[in-house]
């Protein structure tokens, strides 16, 4: 067999426009063009790869598609000469899974200008673990550093604590020294949130109590929300003054039903939070700083390693709401 015949998971739109996914042999021909080809080590599961994969148009506009956001792997061949056969890198984001074949085969081609040199402090199996979700709770973290949030100025609060960015953020805070006010629908998880690190857990319906009011009382220094819709605007009413509210998902909802009283009576800043896209400089120094001052040695709590061919389980899951933690694709565990 042709060594660079390789196993990728394809999703497939059938002729009554139905979503099937499969795992395939593919040849790297069929690739697209690109300066470097990169042999996958590890990938991750993450929400928009879980959209990706049950055929969502506002993600991946054209089928059959290989999603995965998120690839770690050894250069195998390139004509950029920034980039040597040899090199272990990362690459996340950018058009990678969304309509440029990703990380969940097994053989990647992509720009040189998409790649980041793993850092010397992280394995290619703990860039994984961090992925695109940890990368975001970390770009999260340093928009409170930036705004002077720190510690002494009082708790934070996380919401979707138990989702991927969730528990990564609750690590880093906790390692950190912050309090943190975990916020989760799964009566189920609270033992698994104090574990990592959550000083106090409450339930969407206690975040949502009062939410016709315009302002709440103060109860946190900044919150990091990944949901989005009324548990963003009850954390932002909520929030002290001069306190910073990061944004960075919506698997509640777009909406933000909200009157400006935060930003005008407290001085609320409100920050979006995007990866895909994120400005190469500013991608290095959040992944250094995982790999050196933010560096976690417990990501093994909140991952769990599985190989290609029980994804489909794990998407189906994350679809249902019923993922926690961090879901890493061991992508050599393949025949």
């Amino acid at each position: 067999m042709d060594e660079r015949d390789f196993s990728a998971l394809v999703v497939y739109e059938d002729d009554a426009r139905n979503f099937q996914r499969r795992i395939c042999r593919k040849s790297v021909n069929e690739l697209p063009a690109g300066d470097v080809l990169i042999q996958v080590k590890y990938s991750s599961l993450n929400y928009k790869d879980a959209l990706s994969a049950s055929g969502n148009r506002g993600v991946t506009k054209r089928y059959p598609h290989t999603p995965g956001v998120d690839a770690a792997g050894r250069i195998v061949e390139s004509v950029d000469p920034a980039w040597q056969v040899g090199e272990e890198v990362i690459c996340t984001g950018y058009d990678l899974g969304m309509n440029t074949s990703g990380g969940f085969g097994q053989y990647i081609r992509v720009p040189g200008s998409w790649i980041v040199r793993k850092p010397a402090g992280l394995t290619l199996l703990e860039s994984m673990q961090i992925g695109t979700a940890g990368f975001t709770a970390a770009q999260c973290l340093l928009h409170l550093e930036h705004n002077s949030i720190t510690p002494a100025n009082g708790p934070i609060l996380v919401t979707g604590a138990t989702g991927g960015v969730g528990t990564v953020a609750l690590l880093l805070l906790h390692m950190l020294g912050y309090e943190v006010t975990a916020v989760t629908g799964k009566d189920s998880e609270h033992e698994f949130l104090y574990a990592m690190g959550a000083t106090t857990i409450l339930t969407r319906q206690e975040l949502l109590a009062c939410r016709e009011k315009q302002l709440l009382p103060i109860r946190w220094a900044g919150a990091i929300d990944t949901v989005g819709g009324d548990l963003l605007a009850a954390a932002i009413k909520s929030t002290g003054f001069d306190g910073v509210v990061t944004s960075c998902g919506n698997a509640s909802s777009g909406d933000l039903p909200l009157t400006v009283y935060p930003f005008i009576l407290r001085g609320v800043h409100l920050v979006g939070v995007y990866s895909a896209n994120c400005p190469m400089t500013k991608r290095v120094l959040v992944w250094e700083k995982l790999a050196r001052e933010w560096k976690l040695n417990e990501l093994s709590r909140i991952c769990r390693l599985i190989q290609l061919n029980q994804l489909d389980e794990e998407i189906q899951a994350m679809l249902a709401g019923r993922s926690k933690g961090r879901c890493v694709v061991d992508m050599e565990g393949v025949a």
